[in-house]
């Protein structure tokens, strides 16, 4: 039943549907099939025996007919072609209930003012910036006090040297960060900045697509996917002067805190 060990939430929905979703009986089975075994009387029977339960021969075979049943179902779901650009089926109307429908949203943001910022002196390691607000980042590199490019070599340091412990990169995305550090900064000298995130490293959650990297979701399945387009997200963020400097990790299919690569301290 290879697909469902792709859905571990329609596995457990499959459960929750006839009653035993807050039993152990669903993540002692899910166990088994991540690890490749096949959903049979047998296998259910171990299961329910681990769980504290007892199911006679027509409970177990109406269990495995149902778990086949959704298997096809996600099957020919997953045999529909999708584009990666196709958006939720969920409309966000921020006008208020009961406005007319004709009511005009504004065609343009106000223009941004900068709040008052104490900026402290360059310290001697620029590892003491490293949980400064963004407000202080964005003076000091407005402010030409730092680079951009230092403050991303920093920010990679880090993420280098932190990894092995915290697990929470997917995908270190050096080359384009420094790219667009260096461009950051170029521009700067030319008098073009671009707002407060100009030159700001930042982080992208691994659901978002990043044309020449990975997007796995943090599913072992999709660990070898690319999405060969920029996220709107990204797009934007790039657009502001930010610097992208990693994929971050995230659970499996933004649930919980267990990816294929161990369990994320990302939070």
């Amino acid at each position: 039943m290879p697909s469902l060990v792709h859905d571990r939430r329609a596995f457990m929905g499959y459960f929750s549907s006839v009653g035993l979703g807050t039993t152990l009986l669903p993540g002692v089975l899910w166990g088994q099939v991540a690890a490749g075994a096949d959903i049979t009387s047998e296998s259910i029977a171990c299961a329910a025996e681990l769980a504290g339960l007892e199911f006679d021969e027509a409970e177990r075979e109406m269990m495995v007919d149902g778990l086949k049943q959704q298997a096809q179902r996600i099957e020919a779901l997953h045999g529909i072609p999708l584009a990666n650009s196709v958006a939720p089926a969920i409309v966000f109307d921020p006008r208020p209930l009961h406005a007319p429908l004709a009511t005009a949203m504004p065609a343009t943001s106000p223009p941004m003012r900068r709040s008052p910022v104490t900026v402290p002196r360059v310290p001697a390691s620029l590892e003491e910036l490293a949980f400064a607000p963004v407000t202080v980042l964005s003076e000091m590199i407005h402010s030409k006090r730092i680079t951009s490019e230092q403050l991303t070599r920093m920010y990679l340091g880090r993420l280098e040297r932190l990894d092995p412990k915290l697990e929470c990169v997917v995908s270190l995305t050096s080359d384009r960060a420094l790219r667009q550090a260096r461009e950051m900064d170029a521009e700067l000298a030319r008098g073009n900045y671009r707002g407060a995130l100009h030159g700001i490293p930042w982080g992208a959650k691994d659901l978002l697509a990043t044309k020449g990297y990975r997007t796995t979701w943090g599913a072992g399945p999709y660990r070898d996917q690319t999405i060969d387009e920029d996220a709107a997200v990204v797009q934007r963020l790039d657009a502001a002067g930010a610097v992208l400097v990693a994929k971050l990790t995230l659970g499996e299919l933004a649930q919980g805190d267990r990816w294929y690569g161990g369990q994320t301290k990302n939070p």
